[in-house]
């Protein structure tokens, strides 16, 4: 039996094919969806019918259990795999929505795998792990956000063949064991999914994708961003300290920071893109060492406040106007002293003012450092 295909392309309204799929999901059938890399069956995790429908139709591979868990957000992801570890959220965060899956251990009594049905726990946590992914298709992630309750992924065909790009595909893969497909053509990448497993300091490949673990290394890193008003003082002078900071306790140059998984940037919520460091701030890092004559202003943006790890402003005021902005990254938002106390304002100054602020600056950065966790195993450039 053929199922019923709806073509997404020929829609006057997408949002009643989101209604049709999430009401089909919510009786218990099986439908196809678009993702970005590949066709995919989805069902709903509280059927345990539907998903002994999905079972048969994956391959089993080494270190991965047969069907993924759908999930809207990192957090969401963090009711399933408590113990999704700094690094696997960094990962998560910048890759999701997108064409990467993470798997990471089922070994956490409090997670949610636990209360589902028998079924769905042997399909989702084989081989001992879970594997997370946020599809970035907004059909599917709309109908995700619509289903109450998890949803199951299933990426039909053996190990061996290539994704199923179209819907043809996913219907010929299927075996009757579809019920609706929604139809948008070939997948915008058409290429298989990264699969990422992640530990608590590193991940590994399981399976090559269109990200490259080049890439994801990159996107594993841990990113500091120093946060002042015009970013021509405080935040450069303390990028360019904890740089070095940084560099010392890894054992490589300031420069190569970056390829031993830690990036620091600085900004100002009300810089202008290029403006240089002040005077005296060139002067007092010329006393440390450092030369600040390259660095070049930025204004706070939604990306950068997305990709940080750790934001540390300068004062509290700067803490306040950039939550008011952005209060999505209150989590990660904190002013450098740990005191909350205000670092002086250099700004048309005295060199000693400039120099009192670099002082203090770096008494702040030696009690935060720690507090981040550097990658070990990475200290020997």
């Amino acid at each position: 039996m053929q199922p019923h295909v709806i073509d997404l392309r020929q829609s006057d309204d997408a949002r009643d094919v989101v209604h049709r799929a999430v009401q089909a999901l919510a009786e218990g059938r099986a439908v196809g969806f678009p993702t970005e890399t590949d066709y995919v069956i989805a069902a709903a995790a509280r059927h345990p019918a539907a998903i002994e429908r999905l079972i048969p139709l994956v391959a089993q591979r080494p270190g991965e259990p047969l069907l993924s868990l759908g999930v809207k957000s990192v957090a969401e992801a963090l009711d399933w795999a408590p113990r999704l570890s700094p690094l696997g959220q960094r990962i998560a965060r910048r890759c999701w929505p997108g064409p990467v899956a993470i798997v990471v251990p089922d070994d956490h009594p409090e997670s949610l795998v636990h209360r589902l049905a028998a079924v769905a726990r042997r399909g989702l946590a084989g081989e001992g792990h879970l594997r997370l992914r946020v599809p970035g298709h907004p059909m599917l992630g709309d109908c995700m956000r619509m289903l109450a309750g998890p949803v199951v992924l299933a990426e039909p065909g053996s190990a061996e063949q290539p994704p199923a790009v179209t819907a043809e595909d996913l219907i010929e893969r299927s075996h009757a064991g579809l019920d609706l497909v929604i139809d948008d053509g070939r997948a915008r990448y058409a290429q298989p999914v990264s699969v990422v497993e992640v530990g608590p300091h590193d991940f590994r490949v399981l399976r090559p994708g269109i990200v490259s673990a080049e890439t994801i290394r990159r996107l594993s890193s841990v990113m500091v961003l120093f946060v002042c008003t015009g970013n021509t003082c405080r935040s450069p002078m303390a990028e360019a300290l904890f740089r070095q900071m940084v560099a010392d306790r890894l054992g490589c140059r300031p420069d190569e920071i970056d390829a031993h998984g830690v990036i620091v940037g600085s900004a100002g919520v009300a810089a202008w893109a290029g403006g240089r460091a002040s005077t005296g701030a060139l002067e007092t890092m010329a006393d440390f060492g450092i030369d600040l004559s390259g660095h070049e202003g930025q204004p706070l943006t939604e990306p950068l406040v997305r990709q940080a790890d750790v934001i540390w402003t300068m004062t509290a005021a700067h803490r306040a106007a950039l939550l008011a902005q952005f209060p999505e990254a209150g989590d990660r938002v904190a002013v450098l002293s740990p005191d909350r106390i205000d670092v002086v304002d250099p700004i048309g100054g005295p060199l000693e003012t400039y120099r009192t602020c670099a002082r203090q600056i770096h008494a702040h950065l030696q009690s935060r450092i720690d507090t981040l966790g550097l990658p070990p195993g990475r200290s020997q450039g």
